[in-house]
This record gives C-alpha cells, sequence and structure tokens, in this order.
C-alpha cells in the first residue's frame, strides 16, 4: 500500500509554520549576540555612549518601552502601547452557510521600535483556507503595515495611561480569493488606563478606527470598528481579558447593520527564554452577540517573541 501524499494545504501550512519557527530562532540568536543593549530596563538609555548602532537601537527601544504602561497586549485588541516582538496568531472561524475560515499567521508579524515614540509593525500575510459546501479555496491574504505615534504615555508609577495614534495599510497583494482588489486605508485613535502596579492591577485598552478603501468602496464599504480589552494582571504571569468587539457598517453590501462580538481570553507571559528574548502565549474564543452577524463563532491563539 502506497503511503498517502501530503495535500498542498499541509504542505503549504507546513512551510507557514517553519518560516515562524525560522525567525524566532534567528530573533534569539540576534538577542544572544555579544554587545547587545541589557534587557534592564531601567538599564537602558538612548545616550548610552555606545558606538554600537545594535546597541543603541535596544537602548532606545527599551527606554520607550519603560516610559508607558507595561501591560500585555490583548488577543484581539491592538495595544496602544509600543511593542517589540515578531507574533504569529491562528484562528479557525466558523461563518454562516456552513463556511469555515481558517488563518495561518494572522497577518501579524515582525514588530519593531525605531525611535523613542513610534512602533512599525510589518505583517508577514496569512495563509488562509475556507470551506464550503463546495469545496476548500486556500491562497494568500494582503500584505498589512501599520504605523503607531504614541502622543502620550506614563508609567504605572507616573500616571499609568497611554494615548496612541495608528495609520495602517494593506496592499492588494493577496491570492485572488482572498485579496481585497485595492489598497485600504485605517486610520485609527488608541487609548489605556491602568490601576495597579507592574505586579498586579487591571487595564482597559480601546481603540476606534475606519477602514477607508482607495478604491472598490461600493464592495468593501468604509467599516468602523471599536474594541475594548478590560484586562487583569493576576499571578505574575497571568492576564485574563474580556473583550468587545464591535463594527458599524458604512456603504457597502452590509450599509448600516451592526456587529458586536464577546471575546474572553487569556494571555501568559513574559517567560524569560533568554536575558532578551521574553516567550508570550495565548487564546480566545470569540462569539457574536448581535441579531446581525457576518461569522458565528472564532477560536484564537496567539505566540509572541517580545525582545
Amino acid at each position: 500500500m502506497k503511503a498517502a501524499r501530503p495535500t498542498n494545504h499541509a504542505v503549504r501550512a507546513g512551510r507557514r509554520m517553519l518560516v515562524g519557527i525560522l525567525v524566532l530562532g534567528s530573533l534569539v540568536v540576534f538577542a544572544m549576540t555579544p554587545g547587545r543593549a541589557d534587557a534592564d530596563p531601567a538599564a537602558a538609555s538612548p545616550a548610552s555612549g555606545s558606538d554600537s548602532s545594535h546597541d543603541a537601537w535596544f537602548a532606545t527601544s527599551d527606554a520607550a518601552k519603560e516610559a508607558q504602561p507595561h501591560w500585555m497586549t490583548p488577543v484581539v485588541t491592538v495595544t496602544s502601547r509600543l511593542e517589540q516582538e515578531y507574533r504569529y496568531d491562528q484562528s479557525w472561524q466558523n461563518r454562516p452557510n456552513f463556511v469555515d475560515l481558517t488563518s495561518y499567521g494572522g497577518g501579524k508579524g515582525i514588530e519593531v521600535i525605531p525611535t523613542l515614540n513610534t512602533e512599525l509593525i510589518i505583517g508577514v500575510p496569512a495563509y488562509q483556507t475556507r470551506n464550503t459546501t463546495k469545496g476548500k479555496v486556500e491562497g494568500w491574504a494582503d500584505e498589512t503595515l501599520l504605523l503607531k505615534y504614541r502622543l502620550l504615555a506614563a508609567n504605572e508609577e507616573t500616571g499609568n495611561y497611554i494615548v496612541t495614534g495608528f495609520m495602517g495599510f494593506s496592499a492588494p497583494s493577496g491570492s485572488g480569493a482572498f485579496t481585497n482588489h485595492t489598497a485600504i486605508y485605517t486610520p485609527t485613535i488608541a487609548a489605556g488606563k491602568g490601576w495597579g502596579s507592574r505586579d498586579m492591577g487591571f487595564d482597559l485598552q480601546s481603540t476606534l478606527g475606519i477602514a477607508l478603501p482607495n478604491s472598490q468602496a461600493k464592495t468593501l464599504g468604509m467599516p468602523v470598528t471599536w474594541n475594548t480589552a478590560l484586562q487583569a494582571h493576576v499571578f505574575s504571569k497571568l492576564w485574563p481579558e474580556v473583550e468587545t468587539n464591535y463594527s458599524h457598517f458604512h456603504g457597502g453590501p452590509n450599509d448600516g447593520k451592526n456587529q458586536l462580538a464577546l471575546t474572553a481570553g487569556v494571555v501568559a507571559g513574559r517567560f524569560a527564554v533568554t536575558r532578551r528574548i521574553r516567550l508570550i502565549l495565548g487564546g480566545g474564543y470569540q462569539k457574536t452577540v448581535s441579531t446581525f452577524h457576518t461569522f458565528n463563532h472564532t477560536w484564537l491563539v496567539t505566540a509572541r517573541a517580545a525582545f
């Protein structure tokens, strides 16, 4: 009997996971390179006097993180904090009419802090599969970029709050079944407020944005999204959360309709891998509770290597 050959889906999914492993491994090696900035934020300063651009970059990113709250990035809501990490997400979503959508990577990728008040996220296009009663379609989603600019911030000892502006961009680079066929710009305002210390407490993080397509407005519309996460910090490493994920559809085929989903999740971390690398793992379950909904429920997992 001949051994079963792997499907194209399995091969591509395996390649996607291999890329993620290679990137994580590269970050570990990078962070262990001699001469890097120390991981202790209190010891980091942009004016460290080092001649190494490697050290200077880490000094800047450490100082940027020290000047803001040290909350955890929620499962769904994009944090207003500046973060430096590689992130891989995966989701399994059930939609009406017996449709299941699986996303490998979730469009996440590398996040870096180039200056004291900015962050750049370079997304890795998600590989997606959509199963319907008519069969399966698979391919790549569009490439995404996100620029954050921090407007106000104070860490736990000096106020415990943050306000940040985002500008998101997606390019129509994906496969025919998953691309939006046009560029999309997403301006967003994000804010958060925390109560407690670095070791224990809770916080509220929220974002409000609108997606503005360069064309195809009648097909895509201009949805407004408002996500809010209520997050606790307990037992040193656990961050349980509840999120509300609200969408108002302006224009397009769902014009005037509203969708509300609730997400329950937990994130664990930050676990030391090296002096700099911190491993973060989490997951959640998202369920629509509004009469109108574009999906029924979603299971989500997230893995991050912060550095």
